[in-house]
């Protein structure tokens, strides 16, 4: 299944740097040319740079390289004009001035999560894990959707021509719904720090966490216990402590309320995939959780639902990478315009 592209002026052979940025790690690799193996991956902590320019010039300096003609960035944040400004991080930088820093004759940044969403068609079945559904629907749209420092949402829709069509948005931060009391609970304790409360104040790391310590305080206890979203994890799987089990499962839950919508918006037939670096950690405690019954439960569609693919991606190496690459030989406005054409 091919990306619908238009092949970009970057002949074979020459190098490029590839980047996936996210709001904790920022993680880097070296391509020697269109379609090459993607090598020497390498994870830095976005809080150990000031700027973005000086985590690419120290990946660099690691490889004893110059910097190459092409680079191709994926960032957890929106990208609409030259400033880019990230959500959950305080980098800020220019586009224009970044290529002119760096010397590139090409330079493409674009959301996260649109370039691990060009790299779904390119997963093999090692890399993904099936947690329920039945069989993906050939050329139908498909979800993805990924809790980590923040929350990731993207999808592919069929061009027409047999290639994809990479949706480009900020779906993690549409407005949370709660289906039980005890939801609604957590929401309202949520709403009274943060004011709204989109999916991503409680489906990410720090929503993991605040669920855990809302869970307390609704309950009255007396002596709270805060922990980050590893901490919950680790007191939820390994000691079984109530409160934990009862706030990862909340997690799980208030996921597949998201994820569920996003199925019905996009009609993804072709599947749901779940990134990000929180629940691929889970293991057969996520099948075990909430996570299927939310997802499925949306009245008249609930069969409908039931039917559709659900995988957790488990890729040993980012696919976001593989996105940031495919996204070096598009153009995807040109598609766009194509299919725009063609109505």
């Amino acid at each position: 299944m091919a990306l619908s592209c238009c092949p970009e002026v970057a002949a074979d052979g020459d190098t490029r740097l590839l980047a996936d940025i996210g709001g904790t790690n920022a993680r880097f690799a070296w391509q020697n040319g269109a379609g090459e193996t993607i090598a020497d991956v390498m994870t830095l902590p976005c809080a150990g740079y000031a700027r973005l320019a000086d985590a690419m010039r120290h990946y660099l300096a690691i490889l004893g390289r110059q910097a190459p003609a092409y680079c191709a960035i994926a960032i957890a944040n929106p990208v609409r004009g030259d400033e880019v400004r990230m959500t959950n991080h305080h980098w800020t930088f220019s586009i224009r001035a970044l290529a002119a820093e760096f010397g590139f004759a090409r330079l493409r940044v674009l959301n996260d999560f649109t370039a691990l969403a060009m790299a779904l068609p390119a997963l093999d079945s090692a890399e993904l894990r099936q947690v329920r559904g039945g069989k993906a629907v050939p050329l139908a749209a498909m979800g993805l959707i990924g809790p980590g420092t923040g929350l990731g949402v993207s999808g592919l829709l069929p061009d027409g021509r047999g290639g994809w069509i990479a949706i480009e948005g900020e779906g993690g931060h549409v407005t949370l719904a709660g289906c039980t009391p005890r939801e609604q609970s957590v929401m309202q304790w949520l709403s009274s720090r943060y004011g709204h409360v989109s999916a991503e104040r409680a489906v990410c790391g720090r929503g993991l966490a605040d669920i855990h310590r809302a869970v307390q305080e609704i309950d009255g206890a007396k002596a709270l216990v805060d922990l980050d979203a590893a901490g919950v994890v680790s007191a939820a799987l390994e000691r079984e402590d109530p409160q934990a089990l009862e706030a990862l499962d909340l997690f799980c839950a208030f996921l597949g309320t998201v994820a569920g919508n996003l199925a019905l918006t996009l009609g993804a037939y072709g599947g749901i995939y779940i990134g990000g670096g929180i629940v691929p950690r889970l293991g057969n405690a996520f099948r075990r959780s909430s996570f299927g019954q939310r997802f499925e439960s949306k009245g008249r569609f609930a069969q409908g639902l039931a039917e559709i693919p659900v995988y957790v991606i488990k890729a040993a190496q980012s696919p976001a990478l593989r996105g940031a690459a495919i996204a070096l030989e598009c153009r995807q406005d040109e598609a766009l315009a194509d299919m725009a054409a063609a109505l």
